[in-house]
């Protein structure tokens, strides 16, 4: 994922070459239609029709990721009615968006814009004093609600998911599923019992850029997939922590604010932008007052300091009982990314037989939980893998990753590696092609003798590169928010057992059970080997040997 200009073009011309073979009428159609970047396009990708009736919902926790799911809902597929959010500052960006930064507003643009002011303020608050998601679920009649969208610290997406199903409402929930395998198959039992659809938001299963890349290995292109190399690299540092932000009572947020309100006795004319800062400092500042303690955040002591429940509450992340570390938070998307590339050449879903995993903590002072770094090895099933047969029982595709804190070099991405070529996938954005290892021949896709498509050096990829470079960068990539959200209210208008989403219980359990292995690993310094009765719903058998509390029907 260090690659030069010259390498990165060569690899994004390789791969709209090859699309261009197999999608070239489906991209083609995608323009006239006017369709151009992956907002609206999952619909007339994966062949789910737009939806007569807005699916009438309510966001319960409006946090950075809650934000983001706000942005990138689509009004025409869901009526988001009300919001439930015990801290100020989240709900005021929900309506406000997030000012700190042009990137963040992109991602989270608020309510105000996203539907208009007039609409925005039609739409329900449910805050400290509303009862929060229990005042929510009282008014779900008078509200007409029909589903939740949560984005809550992990520790409570069972507790509330359940809520919300056996009130008859379905289910979104930002990954991981859970907090534990046992409250994942709890969740998924419940969806069964209610007739609920419970969804997870792991969205490379509705990427377009990754669904391409699936083809790409399943056509063969890149040979048999034998190694992936994955990374989540942040540069965070004590100081300048992203999953730390300033607690309310901290000085840094009221100086930041006087600095700006000094700096603004200087404009006749007062910003927009300077203004909504200030006002989101003054919103973050009000989350002080919250008494997160009624809300179940606790105190508790670590080596180098004593965390209140507000802290908990803020900085959940960072603490074992409310989160899951950078497993759950970033190696998750990986990990399902990986699985879905070594399934696309596999005529079964593959599921990692062994994961052997090293956390380390080495930047941080122990003021929380959670690892600096994890570096892990995973073995998956091969295209040939047979465990009855010696000779197959060795052919296995290993998954390494890492994320770490202290350094973003080569950002994120996954590297995957066959015998004839390599994809390189970045940041949710870009995809690269390569012939052999080689990142500096122009390559383009021809038929082999036996008529199957192969990458060749000297061939021509004709107009059909030309159809597909234009609808991928005609506009920005999708990264499958928009798309998840659609395909959710989708299947909630067309009710039927076909109809799930992508990312539905099994799944999205298979997913949690990748990452909080991969914890247990770490915690145990030892290698794990995946049972099949973890990823069965209706067994009781969990890694953490906790089992679930609801009972199969």
């Amino acid at each position: 994922m260090q690659l030069t200009p010259e390498q990165r073009a060569i690899g994004k011309e390789n791969f709209h070459n090859a699309i261009g073979v197999t999608r070239r009428e489906f991209l083609g159609k995608s323009l006239a239609a006017g369709v151009v970047s992956g907002a609206g396009l999952g619909g007339f990708y994966y062949g789910y029709e737009k939806i007569k009736d807005p699916v009438r919902v309510a966001v319960i926790g409006t946090g950075d990721e809650g934000n983001v799911l706000i942005g990138a809902h689509t009004p025409e597929y869901v009526d988001i009615v009300a919001i439930a959010d015990i801290r100020p500052y989240n709900v005021w960006r929900a309506f406000n968006g997030d000012w700190s930064s042009p990137n963040a507003r992109a991602a989270r643009p608020g309510l105000n814009k996203k539907i208009g002011a007039d609409a925005a303020k039609k739409i329900k608050i449910y805050g400290e004093k509303e009862g929060s998601y229990t005042g929510l679920f009282a008014d779900k009649e008078k509200l007409g609600l029909e589903g939740v969208i949560i984005a809550l610290p992990l520790h409570l997406h069972d507790v509330v998911a359940i809520e919300a199903m056996r009130a008859g409402l379905h289910v979104l929930t930002e990954k991981l599923m859970a907090h534990s395998i046992g409250q994942c198959k709890d969740m998924g039992r419940v969806s069964a019992k209610t007739k609920k659809l419970c969804a997870t938001g792991h969205q490379r299963h509705y990427s377009i850029l990754y669904d391409n890349a699936v083809d790409t290995i399943k056509r063969g292109l890149i040979g048999d997939v034998h190694h992936i190399r994955a990374q989540w690299h942040r540069g965070n540092l004590p100081g300048k922590d992203s999953w730390q932000p300033p607690l309310p009572g901290d000085d840094k947020l009221a100086k930041d604010l006087a600095k700006l309100e000094k700096d603004m006795a200087s404009y006749s004319v007062k910003p927009d932008d300077i203004v909504k800062r200030m006002e989101q400092l003054a919103e973050q500042i009000k989350d002080k007052d919250v008494d997160a303690s009624k809300h179940g955040y606790q105190e508790y002591k670590l080596p180098d300091s004593t965390v209140s429940p507000l802290e908990e509450l803020i900085r959940w992340r960072l603490f074992n009982r409310t989160g899951g570390g950078l497993m759950a938070e970033l190696g998750s998307h990986q990990l399902d990314a990986s699985g879905i590339f070594v399934s696309a050449q596999r005529s079964e879903k593959a599921r990692p037989l062994s994961v052997t995993a090293v956390g380390v903590r080495s930047l941080f002072p122990h003021d929380r939980d959670v690892d600096d770094h994890v570096h892990c090895i995973y073995e998956y099933p091969g295209k040939d893998y047979d465990p009855k047969d010696e000779a197959k029982k060795q052919k296995k595709v290993v998954v390494s990753y890492s994320s770490i804190n202290g350094n973003g070099f080569g950002d994120y991405g996954e590297v995957v590696m066959g015998t004839k070529g390599t994809l390189i996938l970045e940041r949710e954005q870009e995809v690269m092609l390569y012939k052999d290892a080689s990142t500096t021949t122009k390559v383009s896709v021809a038929k082999g003798k036996d008529g199957a498509p192969v990458l060749d050096t000297t061939a021509s990829g004709g107009a059909a590169a030309a159809v597909a470079k234009a609808a991928i960068e005609a506009g920005p990539i999708s990264r499958g928010y928009t798309e998840e959200i659609e395909h959710w209210a989708w299947c909630i208008r067309n009710p039927d057992p076909k109809n799930q989403p992508k990312c539905h219980p099994e799944v999205a359990m298979a997913d949690a059970i990748i990452a909080l292995t991969t914890n247990l690993a770490m915690r145990k310094g030892e290698r794990i080997d995946f049972k099949p009765e973890w990823f069965d719903i209706n067994s009781d058998e969990t890694p953490e040997g906790k089992p679930p509390k609801e009972k199969v029907s």
